[in-house]
């Protein structure tokens, strides 16, 4: 693909049985980015959907939270990766503001904090588990962060070489873990957070959250690695 060509960034949007967010969240992709939804083995229509939407539709069986996004970054193209969950729950109408200190050369890892919009967007366990996971964070990197948000934004080479391994919930906080480590820039920005379409294939459960934190605070044991500067 030529320069002329290439998206000015790829929005990566994890899909499992998402057919009744789709059309909002595809809609709201900004023009000239490039939406790459990577069906995590749905059974409804996402797939056939999305691609009749204009996405670049990317099959992952191997299912995980984290599978779906390694997937989607080893598709990217662009110099520049978003991240966004694809329940509607966020608005990617809003990654161009999210990822102008990147492309800006500011920041090397910005995250969307999320800001409930409404009673219900945001579960209370939900709320309460992000709350500890922020808390072991600052503890394990130093970096005082409220929330491991979905909505993030980062350099496309920079993430391929974090060498993210997680493959399930925890892919989020190994990204932040090593880019932490790595030294990088990173950054937080307030985000509207809608009621979802349908219920969280992580959190929307007491036995999800649980489950997800399982997975996080394995991350958040891994030794630190060796800094490696920060993406330039």
């Amino acid at each position: 693909m030529t320069d002329r060509h290439r998206p000015l960034a790829d929005v990566v949007l994890p899909c499992l049985n998402e057919a009744a967010a789709l059309p909002w969240v595809l809609e709201r992709i900004p023009p000239g980015w490039q939406a790459i939804v990577v069906d995590n083995g749905s059974t409804d229509s996402s797939a056939a959907l999305a691609a009749s939407l204009g996405a670049h539709v990317v099959g992952e069986p191997v299912r995980g939270f984290g599978a779906a996004c390694a997937a989607g970054l080893r598709a990217a193209t662009a110099p520049v990766v978003c991240f966004c969950d694809c329940d509607a729950s966020l608005d990617p109408g809003l990654l161009p503001s999210l990822a102008q200190p990147v492309l800006g050369g500011e920041a090397d890892l910005v995250l969307g904090r999320r800001r409930p919009t409404a009673h219900g967007a945001w579960p209370m366990h939900a709320r309460l588990a992000n709350r500890e996971l922020a808390r072991l964070i600052r503890r394990r990197t130093g970096l005082r962060l409220h929330d491991l948000g979905p909505m993030r934004a980062a350099r496309r080479e920079a993430l391929l070489g974090l060498h993210l391994t997680d493959r399930r919930s925890g892919y989020p906080l190994q990204m932040v873990v090593r880019a932490a480590d790595a030294g990088w820039r990173v950054r937080e920005v307030d985000v509207p957070y809608y009621p979802r379409a349908g219920r969280s294939k992580v959190t929307g459960t007491w036995r999800g959250t649980w489950y997800a934190v399982r997975d996080m605070r394995a991350v958040l044991g891994e030794p630190p690695r060796s800094p490696a500067g920060a993406p330039r």
